[in-house]
């Protein structure tokens, strides 16, 4: 018989570690939304339970009352009308994070795309759940501040998530863990110490200090 010839490739340590961290980073994601979709059904659940449509409880004075409505249109009852297009939205927002999840290495975006995501679910469950009919459900609001349009938990974590990525996009912290931009150089500042008006200190200087003049 001849000899069978086997090639024995080892394993890659590497792919099991992105594996994990994917891993990790999917059940941080779902952990955060759900913890956003939960809140979001137990409030709207207990709205509806307790205040009666159009009549106002104030919490605050003036300032911050519990006001119960049925939203057709998005946050903050704005575009009344498109609630079907507002689903598929919904449903094409979910999709994509839940389909890149796997690239973050940032726990900020993870946060800010959780929260996002979860507050998604939480208004799409309305609209495809909720009277008049499926994908065209009226979403329940009830929180009344100041000027603003009555809102419900959902509506403040996609504000609050969308604020935190663009935080973080505009201060160079990006979704792979990488840095650009102020956080890069603010990264420098704290990897290399500063001068002592608090100024970041250039290799040249550095060099000049320890008179180390030798370069690569």
């Amino acid at each position: 018989m001849d000899d069978e010839v086997v090639d024995d490739v080892a394993p890659d340590p590497s792919a099991d570690t992105r594996g994990g961290r994917s891993r990790r980073v999917m059940l941080t994601l779902l952990a955060v939304a759900l913890t956003v979709v939960g809140l979001d059904l137990l409030t709207k659940t207990l709205a509806v339970e307790l205040l009666e449509p159009g009549v106002a409880v104030q919490v605050i004075g003036d300032n911050v009352e519990l006001w119960l409505v049925r939203n057709s249109g998005a946050a903050f009852s704005m575009a009344s009308g498109y609630t079907w297009i507002l689903s598929i939205i919904a449903l094409v927002v979910v999709v994509v994070i839940v389909r890149y999840s796997g690239r973050l290495r940032s726990a900020w975006w993870v946060l800010g795309l959780g929260m996002v995501l979860g507050g998604a679910i939480g208004n799409l469950i309305d609209r495809i759940f909720r009277a008049p009919q499926p994908l065209q459900g009226h979403v329940v609001d009830f929180v009344k501040v100041g000027w603003w349009p009555v809102f419900n938990v959902a509506d403040s974590a996609v504000v609050c998530g969308a604020i935190l990525l663009v935080v973080l996009s505009a201060l160079g912290y990006d979704y792979d863990g990488t840095r650009t931009g102020w956080a890069a150089r603010h990264s420098r500042g704290d990897e290399n110490g500063g001068d002592e008006n608090g100024g970041d200190v250039s290799p040249s200087e550095k060099d000049a200090q320890t008179g180390d003049g030798s370069h690569a």
